[in-house]
C-alpha cells in the first residue's frame, strides 16, 4: 500500500506538473531555460496553482491566533534509522530523500497518525559575499537561509481517491535553518551530496535517525499551524502545515555544499540556487499557534536582546 500510494503520487505530480506541455521552474533557471514557466505563472502549468490557499506564506506574528489543542507532538520511530537504506536525488528542483514510512506523528493538534515518507530542502545562494535568503516561508516578512520540510501522509488513507481529495492528506514539519556552528549531525547527509550533483542522480545512503536532522523534541512545542498546498506544481491544497519555532543551524562551509555543488541541469551548467517559492496570499486562512511559540523575525529577535538585559538590570539594581 505504501509503494502504491508512492507511486500514484509520482504520477499525479508529474502528470500535473506539465499539464498543456508545459514545465515549471523557478526564477532562478528561467534565463537559461526561457520555455519554463516561472513561479508568478505555475498557475499555467496546473490551475491548483492558482487557487486561494496556496503554499508558503508569510506569517504576520501580531495577526496569529492562539490554538489550545496545539498541543506537543508524539514522535514514533523518529529516534531509530529506518531498517532499508535512504534514497537521495536530486530531481531537478531540489534533493529529496525518500523514506520507508517507519517514523510516524500524532498529537500535535493533528486529528490523525501521519507516515513520513520524503523530506528535502529549499536554499538561496551565495553567489556573493554574503549569503541571501532561501526558506519559503517567513516570519514578519523575513526569511531564513534554509527550510527543511519532513512531508508526512496520513496512515488510514484507503484509496488513490480518497488520497487525492482529502484536505488533510499530508502534514509538513518544516524547520528553518540557519547559519551558526557546525552540526556534525548532518555531516553523512552533506557528503552524500557529492554523489548527487546533476538532475536525474540518484544514490542510496545509510539511513540516519530522522530526530538528529531537527532540534530536541523538548524545543519542538512552539509551532505555527494553518492549511495550505504543495510549494511546487500540481500545488495540491491537501496539506496541514506546521512550522517551528526552534531553527536548525549548519555551519557557512556545510550551505555551501547546497549552494555550490548542486546543478538544476544534467551539465552542470546551472548552479541550483533559489529553489523557493514566493510567499502566496493569506486570503481568509487563520494562522494558528502553539503556546508559547510566538517567533520573532530574526532582526526583531536582534532587537529584544538588549531591551530584555535591560529590564532584567531594573529588577536587580
Amino acid at each position: 500500500m505504501e509503494l502504491l500510494f508512492l507511486v500514484l503520487l509520482s504520477l499525479h505530480i508529474a502528470s500535473t506538473a506539465t499539464e498543456g506541455d508545459k514545465e515549471w521552474c523557478y526564477l532562478s533557471q528561467q534565463c537559461d531555460l526561457p520555455e519554463c514557466e516561472e513561479p508568478r505563472l505555475w498557475e499555467t502549468v496546473n490551475a491548483e496553482c492558482g487557487k486561494d490557499n496556496q503554499s508558503p506564506i508569510n506569517i504576520v506574528t501580531n495577526k496569529v491566533k492562539y490554538k489550545k489543542d496545539l498541543k506537543r507532538f508524539s514522535f514514533e520511530g523518529y529516534e531509530n534509522a529506518q531498517s532499508s537504506p535512504w534514497n537521495i536525488k536530486n530531481n531537478g528542483h531540489t534533493v529529496k530523500v525518500s523514506l520507508d514510512g517507519s517514523a510516524k506523528i500524532s498529537n500535535g493538534g493533528l486529528f490523525n497518525q501521519y507516515k513520513a515518507i520524503e523530506f528535502h530542502f529549499h536554499w538561496g545562494n551565495k553567489l556573493g559575499s554574503r549569503p541571501s535568503p532561501g526558506s519559503e516561508h517567513s516570519i514578519d516578512g523575513e526569511r531564513y537561509d534554509m527550510e527543511l520540510h519532513i512531508v508526512h501522509k496520513k496512515e488510514s488513507f484507503s484509496s488513490a481517491k480518497d488520497a487525492s481529495n482529502d484536505k488533510e492528506q499530508l502534514a509538513v514539519l518544516a524547520f528553518f535553518i540557519k547559519i551558526g556552528a557546525e552540526n556534525e549531525k548532518y555531516a553523512p547527509l552533506i557528503e552524500k551530496l557529492n554523489d548527487v550533483p546533476t538532475k536525474g542522480n540518484e544514490k542510496t545512503m545509510a539511513a540516519l535517525p530522522l530526530e538528529s536532522l531537527i532540534p530536541p523534541e523538548k524545543n519542538l512545542t512552539g509551532y505555527y499551524r494553518y492549511s495550505g498546498s504543495l510549494t511546487t506544481p500540481g500545488c495540491n491544497e491537501t496539506v496541514i502545515w506546521t512550522i517551528f519555532k526552534e531553527p536548525i543551524a549548519l555551519s557557512e562551509n556545510q550551505m555551501e555544499n547546497f549552494w555550490k555543488k548542486l546543478y538544476f541541469t544534467e551539465d552542470k551548467t546551472l548552479l541550483m540556487t533559489d529553489n523557493f517559492r514566493p510567499v502566496q496570499p493569506l486570503n481568509d486562512r487563520v494562522v494558528y499557534h502553539s503556546d508559547g511559540s510566538i517567533l520573532l523575525s530574526p532582526a526583531n529577535a536582534l532587537l529584544v536582546a538588549p531591551t530584555l538585559i535591560y529590564l532584567m538590570s531594573l529588577l536587580f539594581q
